[in-house]
């Protein structure tokens, strides 16, 4: 800037010497008749140049620091000039309006979508994602959120009606039947109970203790003193023994008649349960005991630690963003972009949102380069206006050098031929 203002400078101060130069070169020449045509166009020129220096500098300063009225109009005019340039700023070439009009001709989804499409696969934005998904892990306090979790865990099971779910639980036994292996497994403990030693001395002291406790008269109490005299404890035991086995047997039988009755007695019952409402109180009160005695805050605490390790773990793996994040966030961002009302959505909002920018902060604007032109002293600004705009107006000197001349070579030759 400095070497063009220059160069500027100095081929106005040339233009302006060439004139003044010819202007005395041609006073012995004066009687001729191109000598007083170069001299009056010399003299015009010489003329319209120092007009024209003293145009342009009055401009900035007082004319070689000769304090002449109307000079140094930048300086003396400056808050009227920073108000001016605020004014049109504001009300001419920023104003609500226009700002507002070019903010809807913006299409800021589609540049949105462009640059997150070519920013989620830089390696900066990877950078950035992983640890910002790190520190939020390890930010994660699993004491704080246990208590939350129990919380709300408890009401959602208290929430929990067994009449909706008992049903469900009865049609999944019937379905898997249960009902037949709880049988069977029935059948199975009967039958290893039956087989055992003690359990045939016990069922014959049992009988033995039975007959002889049985009340009867005449030929009847004959008969059973007959009978226990005949059997002891060891056979009846074991003729009850024998009696269970084959009844345990006969059950074991999937197309025995009694088994077909017990299992149908059976899922009648689980059937009637469906609907039996005391089961179902009874249950949900049982439920909510069990709910109040349980503590699970040091479990979810735990657990969530155990989560925290394997995700920070997950995370620290190299082909973690490319495998498990980016697929996610690349169809994320296509979904989103074939999703008209989300994307007029997100339009909409993002240029209300600048659109209350602008009505906030349009002020702002004003004083931003008020603040910042203030900063600046005469000199600075001056030099600052000069250094844009200096060639030009150097120019204007040497036009007017240049331009005094021509027109004094016609006004001089005018005045010869009249």
């Amino acid at each position: 800037m400095s070497k063009k203002k220059n160069k500027s400078q100095y081929l106005a101060t040339i233009s302006l010497a060439v004139m003044g130069a010819g202007f005395i070169v041609t006073f012995p020449f004066q009687d001729s008749l191109w000598g007083t045509i170069l001299q009056g166009g010399f003299e015009a020129g010489l003329v319209g140049g120092l007009a024209d220096w003293f145009a342009v500098t009055a401009l900035f300063r007082h004319p070689l620091g000769i304090p002449i009225p109307h000079t140094a109009l930048l300086p003396k005019n400056r808050k009227r000039i920073i108000a001016a340039i605020i004014s049109m700023l504001e009300n001419d070439w920023l104003t609500k309006e226009s700002i507002r009009k070019k903010i809807t001709s913006i299409p800021f989804t589609e540049k949105l979508f462009n640059f997150a499409g070519q920013a989620i696969t830089g390696q900066h934005v990877r950078n950035v994602t992983i640890k910002l998904i790190q520190h939020l892990l390890q930010s994660v306090d699993s004491h704080k959120f246990a208590p939350i979790i129990e919380s709300e865990l408890k009401v959602k099971l208290k929430d929990l009606d067994a009449s909706k779910y008992l049903p469900i639980v009865i049609d999944q036994l019937s379905k898997r039947k249960y009902d037949e292996k709880a049988l069977d497994f029935v059948l199975k403990e009967i039958d290893e109970w039956s087989k055992k030693e003690s359990t045939k001395e016990k069922l014959g002291s049992m009988a033995v203790d039975a007959l002889e406790n049985i009340k009867a008269d005449g030929f009847m109490q004959f008969a059973l003193k007959s009978f226990t005299n005949i059997v002891n404890e060891e056979k009846l035991g074991s003729i009850i023994q024998g009696l269970i086995q084959k009844g345990v047997q006969s059950f074991r039988d999937p197309f025995n008649q009694n088994r077909q009755t017990l299992l149908f007695h059976i899922s009648t019952k689980l059937q009637d349960i469906k609907t039996d409402e005391n089961l179902v109180m009874e249950i949900n009160n049982v439920k909510e005991q069990m709910l109040l005695q349980w503590n699970l805050e040091d479990k979810i605490t735990d657990f969530i630690e155990q989560l925290k390790e394997k995700a920070i773990a997950l995370i620290e793996s190299p082909n973690f963003y490319d495998d498990y994040l980016l697929p996610h966030l690349s169809k994320a961002l296509e979904g989103l972009k074939t999703d008209d009302e989300k994307i007029n959505a997100i339009e909409s909002w993002i240029q209300q949102q600048i659109s209350t920018f602008v009505d906030n902060n349009h002020s702002k604007i004003g004083k931003l380069v008020e603040e910042n032109l203030e900063k600046l002293d005469n000199k600075t600004l001056i030099n600052m206006i000069e250094n844009n705009v200096g060639k030009d107006l150097q120019w204007i000197r040497v036009n007017g050098a240049v331009c005094g001349f021509l027109i004094g070579l016609v006004l001089v030759g005018l005045k010869l031929i009249f």
